[in-house]
């Protein structure tokens, strides 16, 4: 088991926060969030990957607070759109956290883009820095699947509503993200899958 009673969650979203929790309540340590230790100072997503600024962001959130600090970068990479939005996914139409400006965005920019051509996936890399800011784990899980013409469901957050699964022989194929549970998300999501490699790592790793 981890060698640390407690976590930081270096991020402000609310909701992706919510999916962190829950990704981690099997893990036997107590999640905090920014707002518990005070608040984090802003960070600048400048890195050229999603590991670069899962790095740097769970780097600064550890020395802010002298505390585990995990931090996450995720995002969507269209292949019509050669990777974009990629690490711009969350300020795609200019102002950062904009969910529907973003989706408004991807939408015009697909335009009459077949659904055969319309294939994505998202991205999420995970790292988790101790006290002084070193990094000790680094993990990134992807998702596969295609652009909808139109929202679709009432769930997810980002750039869900717009995304379907389309990997073969899962009972999920077919669904767009914002149409499952959360669990069900959570069972097959970019997050999902990089957090339980790290959930893996900390079950037999003891931090020296």
């Amino acid at each position: 088991m981890p060698g640390f009673m407690d976590l930081l969650l270096a991020s402000g979203n609310a909701k992706k926060a919510g999916e962190l929790r829950a990704l981690l309540a099997a893990a036997e340590v107590q999640i905090l969030s920014p707002a518990d230790v005070g608040g984090l100072p802003e960070v600048d997503e400048d890195q050229d990957s999603f590991a670069g600024n899962a790095r740097k962001k769970a780097e600064s959130g550890a020395k802010a607070s002298g505390r585990w600090c995990l931090a996450d970068d995720s995002g969507l990479c269209v292949d019509a759109l050669d990777g974009a939005p990629g690490i711009y996914s969350a300020r795609f139409a200019g102002t950062h956290g904009d969910d529907a400006g973003n989706n408004a965005k991807l939408l015009h920019e697909l335009g009459d883009v077949p659904a055969e051509e319309r294939g994505a996936r998202f991205v999420c890399a995970v790292a988790l820095a101790d006290p002084s800011g070193a990094i000790q784990a680094v993990f990134e899980g992807e998702v596969h699947g295609r652009i909808l013409d139109a929202p679709r469901g009432a769930g997810g957050f980002g750039y869900d509503p717009l995304f379907q699964f389309t990997e073969p022989d899962h009972p999920q194929t077919g669904r767009g993200f914002a149409e499952l549970s959360q669990a069900e998300k959570a069972d097959i999501s970019h997050r999902g899958r990089a957090l339980r490699q790290l959930a893996e790592h900390l079950a037999t790793w003891t931090p020296s």
